[in-house]
């Protein structure tokens, strides 16, 4: 396997998580790729070009390519995208095979999975897909998505000859769901980059963000009722603490997010919690690593979640987790040894569990030392080298046939 066309149709591995449709997957992406090309595997990454005055091709690093592709007004919102996924589908089709083909095609995400269902047919060859969340799943969580998107998965779940999963929770969740599909299930877990990621000096990481020696809570993801910035604010409510402060990393996201973060500010009025909530505007990946080392808890009360790369990435600081008890959370969440799980998003529980760690020294020092320890076990290269014996296989098998 020399070769791999990897689709991200809605949102680019370059653009700032956190931002707009940008989050975990753009990290995900950018990182997975880059440890493939490590290991001499030529990636090119097509996404819609979504800006006018992006150039038609960067090169990232040697065997790591980011291709613009255009299709439809850069500045189309995301639910219209399915509309230009034929002309995304078509401009890919050409470069790929005015660069020398594929070996591979591996879509990310629902929309690119449509895409790379046609490229399987066109080039004749293997198509492996990570959804990153599936529709069923975010309807469970109360998210329902649209027929349409329903349908779509489902057709592309019958072709794929492989089909990616963060961790054995979201295997047992998507088999529960759609059953055992045609192709093959790879567990490819996400990493950390441990560069940037490590325990660090709490005093100086809020001495650089301009915080007091109060407790801090942090909540980082984009701004949507999905993710659960309110469920965090009321936590903080409920803890009742006075010298506490919450940080909200993130920006508003998809057609709800400004009409969630105005919820998030009327309940911060509600509760009398103005001096102690703090909005920060999506920062640079590697930037988080100050603001997880500056948390006494890091909290991840979404509804839903494949992996949560942002408590990966918190354990991987040394800082306890607050989560939601669902998907990936809780295999990356051991509850009492590295931080608490929670069912239901039920923000009282979740202040007792912060009060747990704020009041015991002993105890948050512990899972902070388990938190790292376990996190360490994640890395992008390991990851990598999981999809390439994935792309390999895919070499010794029959492809899968649309029924």
């Amino acid at each position: 396997m020399r070769r791999v066309a990897i689709l991200s149709l809605h949102t680019s591995p370059l653009a700032q998580p956190g931002v707009g449709d940008g989050g975990g997957m753009n990290v995900y992406v950018r990182e997975l790729v880059s440890g493939l090309a490590h290991a001499g595997i030529d990636c090119t990454t097509y996404t819609r070009a979504w800006r006018d005055d992006l150039p038609a091709e960067i090169l990232v690093e040697p065997n790591h390519r980011v291709v613009h592709i255009p299709a439809g007004d850069p500045h189309m919102p995301k639910d219209n995208l399915v509309d230009v996924v034929p002309q995304f589908t078509d401009n890919v089709l050409q470069h790929i095979q005015a660069n020398g083909g594929t070996d591979v095609v591996h879509a990310n995400y629902w929309l690119s999975g449509l895409s790379g269902h046609s490229l399987k047919h066109e080039l004749n060859v293997p198509l492996v897909s990570t959804f990153h969340t599936f529709a069923r799943v975010k309807a469970l969580g109360g998210d329902p998505e649209s027929e349409l998107r329903e349908r779509a998965e489902t057709e592309v779940i019958g072709c794929s000859d492989a089909i990616c999963v963060s961790c054995t929770e979201e295997e047992r969740q998507f088999i529960e769901l759609y059953g055992t599909p045609p192709g093959q299930i790879e567990i490819v877990a996400p990493g950390v980059e441990h560069a940037f990621f490590a325990p660090g000096d709490k005093r100086g990481a809020r001495k650089a963000l301009d915080l007091g020696d109060g407790p801090v809570l942090l909540f980082v993801g984009r701004i949507q009722p999905l993710k659960g910035a309110d469920v965090a604010v009321r936590a903080l409510a409920a803890l009742g603490r006075k010298n506490a402060t919450l940080l909200i990393v993130g920006g508003a996201s998809g057609t709800e997010g400004e009409r969630e973060i105005a919820h998030v500010h009327s309940l911060i009025q509600e509760f009398k919690l103005e001096s102690q909530v703090r909005f920060v505007e999506p920062q640079a990946h590697h930037i988080l690593s100050t603001y997880y080392r500056a948390a006494d808890v890091v909290l991840v009360p979404s509804r839903s979640e494949s992996f949560g790369l942002v408590a990966l990435e918190a354990a991987a600081c040394g800082t306890p987790v607050v989560a939601n008890a669902v998907g990936g959370l809780l295999t990356i969440v051991e509850h009492g040894r590295t931080g608490f799980l929670v069912a239901d998003r039920q923000p009282e529980v979740f202040a007792r569990h912060i009060a747990n760690i704020l009041d015991d020294p002993a105890l948050s020092e512990r899972m902070s030392v388990l938190a790292a320890e376990r996190a360490r076990g994640y890395t992008w290269s390991f990851a990598a080298a999981r999809l390439r014996r994935a792309y390999a296989d895919l070499t010794s098998r029959d492809r899968v046939v649309c029924k």
